[in-house]
C-alpha cells in the first residue's frame, strides 16, 4: 500500500459558462464528476441553468509526491436526467499534474470543454481552481491506511459507485455481485494494494526518471528510443542516423563519444599502532604522481579521512604507472618562525595496464585497503621516519568515462582541478511576470502642504491649473503616467485611467512604490505623497475573464519627507500570468509559454544536444609571460529558461567536451542557441570572457527522431572585421513521440491568448523586452560561478535595436531577394508576350483557351502544379541544419568605419569629425529612402485622385470608360472577354508599338500631392 505523503489535491469547481442545452427545453441540469488517481468525486446538480455556479471544493489524497506530475485530472460534465435515461455528456477537461499550483498561488482558470468524440456537440467553458496542500498526515488517515486491502478496496469501490450516474451505478452493482470472491482472493494474494485500478499499468524498464513529462503521454526513454503512451506497451521508434553509425537503445549519452578517464578515489589512511598517537597539530595528506602529473589531497587532521576523487584524462597521461604516497605533516614551532616537517608513511604503486574498467550502469567500484610500502625498511633508519611498514590506505582505481557518477564532483585534470569557474553548470533564468498597474485617480490631495509663496521679484504666481503625474518604481524600473490637468473644484482629485506595465522577476522585489508628483511648475516637480504596495500580496490573473479588484492606498510623506497623510490613490494592480515575457530577440525565441504554471501545456518532444568538441581554435590571450598564445574554451547553450555550460578545457586549441544535455520542447518553431567563449574569470573575476562565436539551430528544420552530427564554423565580428575562430562539432536530435501533437502545434498561436485579446503596442513590447534582458543578465551575474554580463548579452542578442549600417544593408538585400522572384516571373511573362520562344507562347495560348472554356479547372490545376513542383524539390532540400550565414549577414563587404560605428556605444564616444562624416553618410542614405517613399506615396495619391475629381478631365474620361465597360460586360460573356484580352496581351511584336499604352499615359498624368510639399 502506498503510504500517505501528507499532500492533498484540492479541486474547486467554480462555475461553467455557455453550456450546450441537452434537456430538450433549451437548458441543462449540469453536474461534474472529477477523477484523480483512482478517486472520484461528484458535485451537486444545478437544475435548468446554462451558466451554473457550484463553488464546491473537492479534495483528493496524493499517494506519491514524485509521481503526482505524471497523473491526470479529468473533469466530466453531464446533464442530469431524473427520468431514468442515460445522462447526456456536456464536455470534459483534462489536466496534467504539472499544472497544479501551490495553495498560495491558485487562481481561477477557464478551460474550454473538450469533445468526447468527433460527433459530440460541445461548447462552453469550465472555471476551476486546482492546487495542492502539503500537510502532515493525521492519525485517522494513517489508521485508514492500515486497514486490510480488501476492506480498503471495498470502501473505495463504494465511493466510486455513489458518484456514478444511475445506469452506471446499476452496472457496477451487478459486476460487484458477480465477482466478490475474485476480489477477496486478490486481496489475500496482494498484501499491499494502493488503490483499485481499471487496468494495470504497463511495465517500463528505464534507468532514471530523467524524462518524466506532464501527462500520460510521456517520454520515458533517456535516449529517445522508447516512447510510452498512457498504459500502452513500449514502442521502439526507428532512428535514421545522419552519421550512418549504429547506437544502442540503452545508451544514455549516445550523441557524444566516450572519453576515457583514470579515476582515483582516495578515502582514508590507517596508521600502525605505534604511530597512531600523533600530535594534535599533525595532519595527513596523499600525493598522486603519474609521470609529470602531481596532485595532493586536502590535509586531514587526526581522523585521516579524505574521500576525494581525481579524474585524469587518459590522452594526457605520459606514464604507465601510478604512485600514491601518504605524508604526515608536523608543525615545528621555533622561536623565530613556524615550519612543517613532512614524513612519508609509505607508497603504493599501480600498473595502469592492470587497472580495471568500469562503464555505467555498473555499480561503483568498492575501495580496498592497500599496504603502503616503506621507503626505508633497514634497521639503521631513524626513528622519526616511517621505516617500518604496516600503514594502510583505502582507495579505488579504475578506468571510466565522462558518464561516470563521480566525474562531476571529481578533480579533473583537463579543466584545472576543482576551480569553480571551470566546472560544468546548469543555470535557470528567473521566472518573469508582467506587473500591470492601472492608475485610476487620487482624492483629497493636501495641496496646502505644497503651496508656494508668491515671488514678487519675478512676478510669478502659481498657475490656476494644476498638473499631476504618478510615478511608479519597481526596483530599477521607473515609469510615469501622462500629466493630468485639474482646476477649480476638481483640483484635488485628478484622474488618469492609465496602465503602467513592469517586468517582475521571482523572487519579487519587496515593494512597488507609487508616488504622486506635482509638475505645475514646469521642469521642477514636487512629491505630494507616496504609497508602498507589497508585491507578494498582489493578485495574480491568468486571463481576461475577470478584472482584478481596485484598491485604495493612503499617500504619506510629501515634499518634507514626513509621514503625514497627504491623500489617497485609487489603483488596480495585478500580476499578469497569461502573458509570456519576452527576454530575447523575437526572431530567435526559444520559449513561448505563459508565466502562470496553470496554463502550462505538456511537452511535445525532447531536444537532445551533444557538445562533442571544437577544432582549430585561435588563441585569444597569451601565457608564460607572453611567449605563446592559448585559449581556455567552454560552450554555453540556451533553450528556454535553461542554460547549460560545459566545463572549461584549459590550454587546448582542439578541446573535446563530449557532454550531452536535454530539454523539453513545447513548440517546434523555436531556436537553440550555442556560444563558445574563452574563460577569463577563473584567472581573475575582474576579467571578462571573450566571445569566440555563436551558432543557432531552428528546431523546425530538423527531422524528427534523427541524429544530426555536423561541424559549424565559428565566426565572430570584431571592429577589424569578421574572423573565423575555428569550428565546433555538435550532435542534435529532436525526438517527437506523436506526429499528431507536432502538427497540432503548427495550428496553435505562437504566443499565449492574452497577447491577442489584450495586445501591447510594439514600442511597449520593445521596452519591456530590453527590461527583461537586463533583469536576466543581472540575476545570472549573481550566480556562483557567475555568467558574465557580456556573455548573457551576446547570447540574447541584446544589441539588435542599435543602428548598424551592416544590418541595414543585409535587410535591404533580403527584401531585394524576395522581390527577385517576382521580377523573374515578370521577365518570364514579358518573354512570352514578346514571342522570345514561340513554342512556349503557343503553349500559353492553348492554356488560355482551356481556362476560358473550363474555368472551373483553374484552381485545381494551380494547386496540382504547386504540389508537383514542391514534391520534386524535396530531393534537393537542405539536409544539414542551417547556421549563421556570413554572406547573408553582409560581414565580408563592409568597411571598417561602418564596423566601428556598429561597435560604438550609445551615446557615441567618437570624435566630432568622425561623427560628422557618419552623419553625412546617413543623410545621403536617408535621402534615397525619402525619394523612394515619395514615389510610392505618389502612386496611391494618383489612384485616389482618379475617384475624387481632382483632375476633372481625367476623371471624366474614366467615368465614360466605366459606362461603356458596364454595357459591354452586359452583352459580352466573361469567357469571351478573358479570351480576347489574353490574345491581345500575347499578340505578336509585329502588331505592337514601342510607346506606352493609353491607360499608362492617363494614370501618369493624374495629379499627386508632391507639388504641395514645401
Amino acid at each position: 500500500m502506498a503510504e500517505s505523503c501528507g499532500r492533498k489535491l484540492v479541486v474547486e469547481v467554480c462555475n461553467a459558462k455557455n453550456l450546450m442545452p441537452k434537456d430538450g427545453q433549451g437548458t441543462a441540469s449540469a453536474y461534474a464528476i472529477v477523477d484523480f488517481d483512482g478517486q472520484r468525486r461528484r458535485t451537486k446538480t444545478k437544475f435548468r441553468d446554462l451558466n451554473p455556479e457550484w463553488d464546491e471544493k473537492l479534495e483528493f489524497m496524493v499517494h506519491d509526491k514524485e509521481t503526482m506530475e505524471s497523473e491526470m485530472l479529468e473533469i466530466n460534465l453531464y446533464n442530469d436526467k431524473k427520468t431514468g435515461k442515460r445522462s447526456n455528456f456536456l464536455g470534459k477537461v483534462k489536466m496534467g499534474g504539472t499544472t497544479f499550483a501551490k495553495s498560495s498561488s491558485e487562481a481561477i482558470v477557464y478551460y474550454p470543454l473538450e469533445k468526447r468524440s468527433v460527433f459530440s456537440q460541445i461548447r462552453g467553458e469550465l472555471g476551476l481552481k486546482v492546487y495542492y496542500i502539503d500537510e502532515n498526515p493525521d492519525p485517522a488517515a494513517a489508521e485508514e491506511e492500515k486497514k486490510p486491502p480488501a476492506e480498503e478496496e471495498k470502501t473505495k469501490t463504494e465511493e466510486k459507485v455513489e458518484a456514478l450516474p444511475e445506469k452506471e451505478e446499476e452496472k457496477k452493482k451487478d459486476e460487484e455481485e458477480e465477482k466478490p470472491k475474485e476480489e477477496a482472493a486478490a486481496a489475500k494474494e496482494q498484501e499491499e494494494v494502493p488503490k483499485p485500478e481499471e487496468a494495470p499499468p504497463a511495465e517500463v524498464v528505464h534507468s532514471e526518471k530523467q524524462q518524466q513529462t506532464n501527462n500520460k503521454e510521456n517520454l520515458k526513454s533517456e535516449s529517445g528510443d522508447v516512447v510510452v503512451v498512457g498504459g500502452l506497451n513500449e514502442v521502439e521508434l526507428l532512428r535514421s542516423l545522419g552519421s550512418g553509425r549504429s547506437r544502442s537503445s540503452s545508451s544514455a549519452d549516445d550523441l557524444v563519444d566516450r572519453m576515457p578517464f583514470l579515476y582515483v578515489r582516495v578515502v582514508k589512511v590507517k596508521v600502525k599502532s605505534e604511530e597512531s598517537v600523533v600530535p594534535s597539530s599533525s595532519s595527513f595528506y596523499a600525493k598522486l604522481v603519474i609521470g609529470t602529473h602531481s596532485i595532493k589531497t586536502n590535509k586531514s587532521q587526526s581522523d585521516k579521512d579524505w574521500d576525494q576523487v581525481f579524474a585524469f584524462d587518459k590522452e594526457g597521461l605520459n606514464s604507465t604507472s601510478l604512485e600514491l604516497s601518504v605524508y604526515r605533516a608536523d608543525e615545528i614551532s621555533d622561536s623565530d618562525s613556524d615550519s612543517e616537517s613532512c614524513c612519508c608513511l609509505g607508497t603504493v604503486s599501480f600498473d595502469l595496464q592492470e587497472v580495471p574498467k568500469r562503464v555505467p550502469p555498473d555499480s561503483p567500484l568498492a575501495p580496498q585497503w592497500y599496504t603502503l610500502d616503506s621507503e626505508s625498511e633497514s634497521p639503521s633508519s631513524s626513528s622519526s621516519s616511517s621505516g617500518s611498514g604496516g600503514n594502510d590506505v583505502m582507495l579505488a582505481v579504475w578506468f571510466g568515462t565522462q558518464t561516470d557518477e563521480a566525474f562531476q564532483e571529481a578533480w579533473q585534470s583537463d579543466s584545472g582541478g576543482l576551480i569553480p569557474e571551470t566546472r560544468a553548470k546548469v543555470y535557470l533564468s528567473p521566472k518573469l511576470w508582467y506587473l500591470r498597474l492601472t492608475v485610476i485617480q487620487t482624492q483629497d490631495l493636501q495641496l496646502q502642504l505644497l503651496s508656494e509663496p508668491i515671488n514678487n521679484n519675478n512676478n510669478k504666481v502659481r498657475s490656476p491649473d494644476n498638473y499631476y503625474v504618478v510615478k511608479a518604481q519597481l526596483g530599477a524600473q521607473v515609469f510615469k503616467t501622462c500629466r493630468s490637468r485639474t482646476s477649480g473644484s476638481s483640483a484635488n482629485n485628478p484622474t488618469w485611467n492609465e496602465d503602467l506595465v513592469f517586468v517582475a522577476a521571482e523572487p519579487f522585489e519587496p515593494f512597488l512604490v507609487v508616488t504622486v508628483e506635482d509638475v505645475s511648475n514646469g521642469q521642477q516637480s514636487s512629491s505630494v505623497g507616496h504609497a508602498k504596495i507589497h508585491v507578494a500580496s498582489i493578485e495574480r490573473r491568468i486571463d481576461d475573464h475577470t478584472d482584478p479588484k481596485s484598491r485604495w492606498f493612503n499617500l504619506v510623506g510629501g515634499g518634507g519627507g514626513g509621514s503625514s497623510y497627504t491623500g489617497r490613490i485609487h489603483v488596480r494592480v495585478c500580476l499578469e500570468g497569461g502573458y509570456h515575457v519576452l527576454d530575447e530577440a523575437a526572431h530567435v525565441t526559444s520559449d513561448v509559454r505563459a508565466s502562470s504554471k496553470q496554463l502550462a501545456k505538456p511537452p511535445i518532444g525532447l531536444l537532445e544536444l551533444g557538445i562533442r568538441g571544437a577544432t582549430n581554435l585561435l588563441p585569444v590571450k597569451t601565457k608564460d609571460n607572453g611567449t605563446r598564445g592559448t585559449i581556455d574554451a567552454y560552450v554555453l547553450a540556451k533553450y528556454g529558461p535553461k542554460w547549460v555550460r560545459t566545463r572549461t578545457i584549459l590550454d587546448r586549441f582542439s578541446p573535446r567536451w563530449n557532454e550531452q544535455y536535454t530539454w523539453d520542447v513545447y513548440d517546434p518553431c523555436t531556436v537553440l542557441t550555442l556560444g563558445v567563449f574563452d574563460n577569463g574569470r577563473y584567472i581573475s573575476k575582474s576579467e571578462k570572457d571573450v566571445r569566440i562565436g555563436k551558432i543557432r539551430v531552428r528546431l523546425s528544420t530538423l527531422d524528427s527522431n534523427r541524429i544530426y552530427i555536423n561541424s559549424y564554423p565559428l565566426t565572430v565580428l570584431l571592429p577589424n572585421g569578421a574572423n573565423k575562430m575555428g569550428e565546433i562539432e555538435i550532435a542534435v536530435r529532436f525526438t517527437c513521440p506523436s506526429w499528431l501533437s507536432l502538427i497540432q502545434a503548427y495550428t496553435c498561436p505562437m504566443l499565449p491568448r492574452m497577447h491577442y485579446v489584450r495586445p501591447m503596442g510594439p514600442a511597449q513590447q520593445d521596452i519591456l523586452r530590453h527590461t527583461a534582458m537586463k533583469i536576466v543578465t543581472t540575476r545570472l551575474a549573481r550566480s556562483e560561478p557567475a555568467l558574465g554580463q557580456e556573455v548573457v548579452q551576446f547570447m540574447l542578442d541584446s544589441d539588435t535595436h542599435v543602428w548598424s549600417m551592416r544590418r541595414s544593408k543585409a535587410n535591404w538585400f533580403r527584401v531585394v531577394g524576395c522581390l527577385t522572384r517576382a521580377a523573374t516571373l515578370a521577365r518570364w511573362l514579358d518573354g512570352i508576350r514578346t514571342w522570345v520562344h514561340p513554342p512556349t507562347t503557343m503553349l500559353i495560348h492553348v492554356v488560355l483557351i482551356a481556362i476560358a472554356v473550363c474555368p472551373n479547372l483553374v484552381l485545381p490545376t494551380v494547386f496540382m502544379y504547386a504540389f508537383l513542383i514542391i514534391l520534386l524539390r524535396f530531393r534537393y532540400r537542405q539536409r544539414v541544419p542551417l547556421n549563421i550565414d556570413t554572406r547573408l549577414s553582409y560581414v565580408e563587404a563592409v568597411s571598417l568605419d561602418e564596423l566601428d560605428e556598429e561597435f560604438d556605444g550609445f551615446p557615441t564616444t567618437r570624435s566630432s569629425e568622425q561623427v560628422r562624416i557618419r552623419y553625412d553618410r546617413l543623410r545621403a542614405l536617408a535621402g534615397r529612402a525619402q525619394i523612394l517613399l515619395g514615389d510610392v506615396a505618389a502612386q496611391g495619391e494618383r489612384l485616389e485622385a482618379l475617384f475624387s475629381w481632382k483632375d476633372p478631365r481625367a476623371t471624366g474620361i474614366f467615368v465614360v470608360f466605366c459606362l461603356f465597360a458596364s454595357l459591354m460586360f452586359y452583352a459580352v460573356p466573361f469567357k469571351a472577354f478573358v479570351l480576347v484580352s489574353g490574345f491581345y496581351y500575347l499578340r505578336h511584336p509585329r502588331f505592337r508599338h514601342d510607346m506606352p499604352s493609353i491607360p499608362v499615359n492617363v494614370f501618369k498624368r493624374l495629379p499627386s500631392l508632391s507639388d504641395q510639399i514645401m
